[in-house]
């Protein structure tokens, strides 16, 4: 009867070690975010890589949107500029002076209306940075917990397809620069814009508004191969 009782003891930790294994090597399989359900710090990236390609899509429409207001401040500006300067002749009751200040006013109202549109758009840019900020300040403390976790050279293995934890980091860190940037200079050209007199330098405020020169193709390119190491862009 011992001998028995013995025997089924150490079948019933038999089957609890291979029970074990099996759960310990099925979980490496499923992690790493290729299938089943992400936890923890793959969780964590993916959803941030989601919210990058968000973020930017939000500021290409607003800077699209801004490109129309900056188009129409200039627009007026010009106008402005022209209804003060008339090649017509006055008539003697100067009612074309009083037709003239009309246009004038009209036309700052609405400039007036523009200008506060197109802070209103940076202000939106303003809290997107703010967010890619915090995303770039949470996968820097996912490094730091790695460290901790497995010393100096991080995660054994990665959570995806080839990147580091750290290169997320630094892709991260990247792209909230080259926003940081663009939303510098859009400050810059908000505050100028409804003053400057040049037409000339009116064209290339526009055009540094539209084009944004500090969102380069490779800026692009790192978004698109964020995408693809964490899945939500097909191989």
């Amino acid at each position: 009867m011992f001998a028995v009782t013995l025997c089924l003891c150490g079948c019933f930790h038999l089957f609890l070690f291979v029970n074990t294994v099996y759960s310990e090597k099925n979980s490496e399989a499923t992690t790493p975010g290729r299938k089943g359900n992400l936890t923890g710090s793959a969780r964590k990236l993916k959803d941030n890589a989601a919210d990058w390609h968000n973020l930017i899509l939000k500021w290409d429409r607003l800077n699209d949107e801004g490109s129309t207001n900056a188009t129409k401040i200039v627009n007026y500006r010009i106008s402005e500029k022209s209804m003060k300067e008339p090649d017509v002749l006055m008539e003697e009751d100067g009612s074309s002076v009083a037709a003239s200040e009309r246009r004038v006013n009209q036309s700052t109202l609405e400039l007036e209306e523009e200008c506060v549109n197109l802070q209103n758009i940076v202000d939106k840019m303003v809290h997107i940075l703010s967010k890619m900020e915090k995303m770039v300040s949470a996968e820097k403390g996912i490094c730091e917990l790695e460290k901790f976790q497995y010393g100096a050279k991080g995660r054994p293995a990665p959570l995806f397809q080839t990147w580091s934890t750290q290169q997320f980091a630094e892709v991260s860190s990247r792209l909230y620069e080259a926003y940081k940037q663009e939303l510098a200079l859009k400050q810059t050209i908000l505050q100028e814009l409804a003053h400057t007199t040049n037409t000339e330098l009116s064209m290339v405020y526009l055009s540094s508004w539209l084009y944004q020169p500090y969102i380069e193709d490779s800026i692009k390119l790192l978004l698109e191969s964020l995408l693809m190491e964490t899945g939500h862009r097909g191989l």
